[in-house]
């Protein structure tokens, strides 16, 4: 049941990275993940607090769980938090899809119940929503979560389950300097209003927003994200710049800037790791406050860039 209010650390951690194919540079980065690289990442990562690990059945088709339970192991249950997702684009044709799905992450995990659960993308909330509903008296859930939804579809998840006395806790979205669709829909301020946990994915934009990438030094040929971000490099130098400078006067870079304004924003980032030196700059980001006036820069230079980050599985937010 959700009696117990949901709380989590600074910063959740995206293992989406993790669910490539297990060969060698067939990462969604072109990562070269290792079993003993990740247990490195954990263990640092738990270590400084960072305890809530966020995957999805859509990672890898199972494999990031898989991954991430091997990578957990001999932690005790208590010491972390489990988030993973139903995507209603793999539903099966059982009775009940939600149960057979959550069923399956939870033997991959290793795990008899999941802290947060998600309906990971919109397609019928009527649907999808009531049989997350028996899970959660059973246990099986903790705490309910929407991701990639509208105002629209949260408000109608939300009712839905409020008729069995549950309501919707989180929700996660794509939320950036660069892409703000879910503070201008007004979702922000319900979450806010409404104590619900808004958690905000692709903050880094992919690399993008670290200031590590420009058109002389762009992302790398042949991914996915080269061909989303390399044609608008040229437009972020400002930003990158400024977040950079930000950075250099606290002993952190733009990523960590980037990463503590979405901390300010009153969100919780989900930042993907993939290696022991992610957590360091984490660490400095949890600790940064930003002046409202830094932050109004950063989002005045982050209009002028004017560009569209939305993902092509996301709807527009208004």
């Amino acid at each position: 049941m959700t009696s117990n209010a949901l709380t989590v650390p600074a910063v959740a951690l995206g293992t989406w990275a993790w669910g490539d194919s297990g060969q060698p540079g067939d990462g969604y980065f072109g990562s070269r993940l290792s079993q003993s690289v990740l247990r490195e990442v954990v263990e640092k990562a738990q270590s400084n607090g960072f305890t809530l690990w966020d995957t999805a059945v859509a990672y890898g088709m199972g494999r990031s769980e898989t991954v991430l339970a091997q990578a957990l192991a001999g932690y005790d249950r208590s010491e972390y938090q489990l988030s993973t997702k139903f995507t209603p684009q793999l539903a099966g044709d059982g009775a009940d899809p939600v149960a057979d799905m959550l069923e399956q992450s939870l033997e991959r995990l290793g795990a008899d119940y999941v802290d947060l659960f998600w309906i990971h993308n919109p397609a019928d909330v009527a649907r999808w929503t009531p049989p997350l509903i028996p899970l959660l008296e059973s246990g099986k859930i903790k705490h309910v979560g929407v991701s990639n939804h509208t105002m629209e579809q949260i408000a109608l998840a939300d009712r839905i389950l409020g008729e069995a006395g549950l309501r919707v806790e989180a929700v996660q979205n794509h939320f950036s300097l660069l892409y703000r669709g879910s503070e201008r829909a007004g979702i922000l301020d319900y979450c806010r209003e409404h104590d619900v946990r808004f958690f905000s994915y692709m903050v880094l934009e992919q690399g993008a927003l670290t200031g590590r990438y420009n058109p002389a030094n762009p992302l790398p040929e042949g991914s996915s994200r080269a061909a989303v971000y390399n044609g608008i490099l040229h437009r972020l130098g400002a930003l990158t710049d400024r977040m950079g400078a930000i950075g250099a006067d606290r002993g952190a870079s733009a990523a960590d800037v980037a990463t503590a304004w979405a901390i300010a924003k009153g969100t919780t980032p989900i930042i993907g790791v993939t290696k022991a030196g992610h957590i360091d700059g984490l660490v400095r980001a949890r600790g940064i406050e930003l002046a409202d006036v830094e932050i109004a820069e950063l989002e005045a230079l982050a209009d002028a860039a004017d560009v569209d980050t939305r993902g092509w599985w996301e709807h527009e937010m208004q």
